[in-house]
């Protein structure tokens, strides 16, 4: 059967380049979802601490070994895109902790950007922040131009997992020119009809008009978008000797991520870094690998509840850190970073369950919440956390009741300072400490051990800083 023109996915606006949809999409979808980001994602840095030990054990040594050559003076540490406050309350908590002299941490002024005043609400109501609040600040503003903080005046930028959030171009090379993604979203037939005074809700989705979107059926799930290449409007992009420079590698018709929104926090950091500052790292899921850019096949962004999140082009990345004038620049897998740190190998909680026999598509929500509490409780009778937190694990409701009430009494059953989160690192020794427990529920040590000295994965979170 033909289809109707209503049945149709239906356009709710014109055809822009991807950043731009996606720029707009994100303050849609943290407008609606903002308060539920869990069900959609989680960072490194969520309800797990060990991130921000690894960053305050490395920025104390550093401000350190500065002190022997430097005049002491005050710090300010600047973390862009502060989420939930958890990455903050752990670094604090931890600086104070290993500067046992008090020469660092007194000297710290913390301050928290994001353009959202909710999220930094959010963020300085964590319960962990309550003892360091005297040097805490915030500032609601872009994050591409924080202004009233002078320039120069700035030791530490951080962010994570901020730049896969940020405008990103696709591009591509067709002949010898270069072009973008163009998209237009559009919903679907059955949504449309569902939607009484469509007028009013084209002109709310133009206006980013969040209190009369939340009085719509839900859409972002379900938008459908059109796809097709235009030349690229170079009086909009920045940086065009350096993105056609990096495409010489690239073969025709390769989609690459080209990172805007990043670019622009590397110039404003620039401006914003002291000339001895410690610097600016950022904590990202991408590649550097010339053979992973050039492969069509890559993953270049993914959806998440509507929302893109694309990959981190790090080799563009530091070229565009370079011709700012970062002399230094360098990249690592941020596994390495955490391990280096705590002097051992890591692994995430996430790398563990992968390598369980039965894990995979065939094992149902429910039965992949029980392998991960399982697993959760097996790790707990030896880990201890410094935190003494719940953790926060939603049970999928396709549970028999029976599994349901198993399940609810094994998460009430797991201990305030254990494993803090599904998104969180373990190291060597604390896995080998539940081996005899881990293997009851059927992991392999070998396999444990596989997955511990395994090589970077194509696409790797890291962590790019640059000075």
């Amino acid at each position: 059967m033909l289809q109707t023109i209503d049945d149709l996915p239906q356009p709710i606006g014109e055809f822009k380049p991807l950043d731009q949809w996606q720029a707009h999409l994100n303050r849609i979808f943290y407008g609606l979802r903002g308060n539920t980001l869990r069900s959609y994602y989680q960072t490194f840095a969520s309800a797990d601490y060990r991130l921000a030990h690894a960053l305050a054990a490395d920025y104390c040594e550093r401000v350190r070994k500065r002190d022997r050559s430097s005049h002491p003076s005050r710090l300010t540490v600047m973390e862009l895109g502060p989420g939930n406050g958890n990455l903050a309350a752990c670094f604090l908590c931890h600086l104070k902790t290993v500067d046992q002299e008090g020469a660092v941490y007194p000297r710290v002024r913390y301050l928290m950007v994001d353009w959202d005043r909710s999220v930094l609400e959010g963020a300085l109501a964590h319960p962990d922040l309550a003892a360091h609040r005297d040097r805490v600040e915030v500032h609601c503003g872009s994050i591409e131009q924080v202004t009233g903080v002078g320039d120069g005046t700035v030791d530490r930028i951080i962010c994570n997992e901020l730049w896969n959030d940020l405008p990103t171009k696709l591009m591509a090379k067709n002949a010898g020119d270069l072009e973008e993604e163009y998209v237009r979203p559009n919903v679907s037939g059955a949504l449309h009809a569902g939607i009484h005074d469509w007028s009013a809700f084209l002109r709310a989705f133009d206006a980013k008009d969040i209190d009369h979107l939340r009085s719509c059926p839900p859409f972002l799930d379900d938008l459908v978008w059109e796809k097709e290449h235009r030349a690229v409007e170079w009086k909009q992009v920045p940086y065009r000797k350096t993105i056609v420079e990096f495409f010489k590698a690239i073969d025709q018709h390769v989609l690459v991520p080209v990172n805007l929104g990043a670019f622009a926090t590397l110039k404003e950091a620039k401006r914003l870094l002291a000339p001895n500052a410690v610097g600016f790292s950022t904590f990202d899921a991408g590649t550097a690998d010339p053979k992973v850019l050039n492969d069509p096949d890559k993953p270049c962004y993914g959806q998440f509840g509507g929302q893109y999140s694309f990959m981190i082009n790090f080799s563009l990345v530091e070229a565009v850190a370079r011709h700012l004038g970062f002399t230094h620049a360098a990249l690592e897998p941020q596994r390495e970073f955490v391990g280096r740190s705590l002097n051992t190998n890591v692994i995430t909680l996430m790398d563990l369950l992968a390598v369980h026999p039965s894990a995979g598509p065939k094992l149902r929500s429910w039965e992949q919440d029980r392998l991960a509490l399982k697993t959760i409780k097996a790790l707990n009778e030896t880990y201890k956390s410094p935190y003494r937190r719940r953790i926060d694990f939603p049970l999928s409701k396709d549970a028999p009741p029976d599994e349901r009430e198993t399940l609810n009494a094994l998460l009430l059953s797991l201990k305030d300072d254990g494993i803090p989160d599904t998104v969180a690192y373990v190291t060597e020794e604390e896995l080998a400490r539940a081996q005899k427990d881990l293997e009851e529920i059927g992991y392999d040590p070998d396999a444990i051990d596989m997955v511990l000295h395994a090589p970077p994965s194509p696409v790797e979170y890291c962590h790019f800083t640059c000075r």
